[in-house]
């Protein structure tokens, strides 16, 4: 019979596909996505594709009609269940799959889902997810054909493989883990049950209403619970996740917020003692305190284009052992596969804290000291906001600025640094400054104002700028 379908034109993003559920996705979609993205590996030579889900409510629905459309395109299923996206991840490169599908809504509202994709051992994006909507819009797939599933059980394999890099020593750490009622459940349960030292999960079920609070650390107050308990227990550190366990947050003894390139700070230090003068790269938004410090550890830094995918690809394609976002996606190559998983980061990061002689917050605390904004988010239409980028570009490059265009334009200065970009995945321009003194910050956002101004916006809110990091 014929096929074609279009989606909701929202729903196609840089990265992922993802939607509201009744709204601008519906398992028709899930079932169109199967259908042509299993043409496309079939169409590559390939025949299996892992499929996972999440905790959403959604997502069992979503994913059966995935796997619908996978089988009608020939392909065998591997269906490893409820899980993680890291463990999808695992399964995919250690079952040699053809292509991996992910159901899940990461850290968006309850009433979101949606699906990352993996093509061979390579992320699935960009132009690719483009060329997945014509070709669904079109009916270009394969003949439809009977495909197969199965369904495999990989968690215990995947937490004795996370276990097999524990090198924490003799030291016996308290820790508090967060799970925010995400999709690691689990597996947290079953790594905790092994792992030395003492734990305390919090919000262990899943649970796609997020009844605790909102899956997404990198905003201080969903670690509020994370902190308050990291304080009653006199923890020696807390690890909280995002909702599908390919982010990570973290607090240190104090109950204060390791931010994402702080932690890559810890663990950057730690994977050049043994790949001495590696690339380490980390996304734009990162702090200059990290990349300073990969060169001060004797390692080479690389700043990248905000985005797993692309981080992924950056990897790859020049060797690097360990990358890191802002938004605590951390990706490990070294004696681990290159992909963002925050309960590998978790296990690394607990056994670099338990060789320590002190505590974390010790290691925080010698940082340089930096001012900063937090991410700025502003709405600009999606057809101005890359036009707004190379007004501001170009103005910058004409007056002879200091300025990096690897992803926006982040522009050093005497006083530290500030960033225009615009997201990937929404209607926003995205800012942040970074200075070493109060009067340094001030200077810094009137730099940036001035160039918004001169391309017909308004000025951000500043509110909520913090010092510390």
């Amino acid at each position: 019979m014929a096929f074609s379908h279009r989606f909701d034109p929202t729903s196609l993003r840089e990265y992922d596909i993802r939607g509201i559920v009744g709204q601008t996705l519906q398992p028709a979609d899930a079932f169109a996505i199967g259908r042509v993205f299993g043409s496309i590996v079939a169409r590559a030579g390939g025949k299996t594709v892992a499929v996972g889900y999440d905790g959403r409510l959604s997502s069992p629905e979503l994913e059966a009609s995935l796997v619908k459309g996978l089988m009608a395109s020939g392909m065998e299923a591997i269906r490893i269940g409820l899980g993680p996206t890291p463990m999808l991840y695992y399964t995919a490169t250690t079952q040699k799959t053809d292509g991996a599908v992910m159901v899940t809504g990461s850290h968006n509202p309850p009433n979101y889902n949606g699906f990352k994709m993996m093509l061979g051992r390579k992320p699935f994006f960009g132009a690719q997810i483009r060329t997945l909507g014509e070709l669904s819009a079109a009916g270009d797939v394969v003949a439809e054909a009977a495909g197969s599933q199965r369904t495999i059980d990989i968690a215990n394999d995947y937490v004795a493989r996370l276990l097999t890099d524990w090198d924490g020593g003799d030291r016996m750490l308290k820790v508090v883990w967060d799970n925010g009622n995400g999709a690691a459940g689990d597996v947290l349960t079953k790594l905790v049950a092994t792992l030395p030292g003492e734990h305390i999960v919090l919000n262990g079920a899943i649970d796609g209403n997020f009844p605790a609070h909102h899956p997404d650390p990198t905003v201080p107050k969903n670690l509020e619970e994370l902190i308050a308990r990291v304080h009653a227990e006199k923890a020696d550190i807390g690890v909280a996740f995002d909702g599908d366990a390919d982010r990570i947050g973290l607090v240190d003894d104090t109950g204060e917020i390791l931010f994402g390139d702080q932690l890559m700070v810890v663990l950057a230090r730690d994977v050049l003692k043994t790949h001495p003068r590696a690339t380490i790269i980390a996304d734009v938004k990162a702090s200059q305190v990290l990349f300073d410090e990969i060169g001060r550890a004797g390692g080479s830094p690389l700043m990248w284009k905000t985005g797993h995918s692309l981080i992924k690809a950056k990897m790859a394609e020049t060797g690097s052992p360990l990358a890191g976002e802002m938004s605590g996606h951390i990706f490990f190559a070294d004696r681990w596969y290159g992909f963002d998983d925050a309960l590998y980061a978790a296990v690394r990061t607990l056994g670099i804290v338990a060789r320590m002689d002190g505590p974390l917050s010790a290691v925080r605390a010698a940082l340089p000291q930096v001012i900063n904004t937090p991410e700025l988010r502003f709405d600009c239409d999606d057809r101005r906001k890359f036009a707004v980028i190379e007004e501001v570009a170009a103005r910058l490059r004409k007056s002879g600025a200091n300025v990096s265009e690897t992803d926006g334009v982040r522009v050093l200065t005497d006083d530290g640094w500030w960033l225009l970009r615009a997201s990937n995945t929404q209607a926003v321009l995205v800012a942040r400054c970074e200075a070493k003194t109060d009067a340094g910050l001030e200077r810094l956002k009137a730099a940036l104002v001035e160039q918004l101004g001169a391309s017909g916006l308004a000025a951000p809110d500043f509110s909520g700028s913090h010092a510390g990091h």
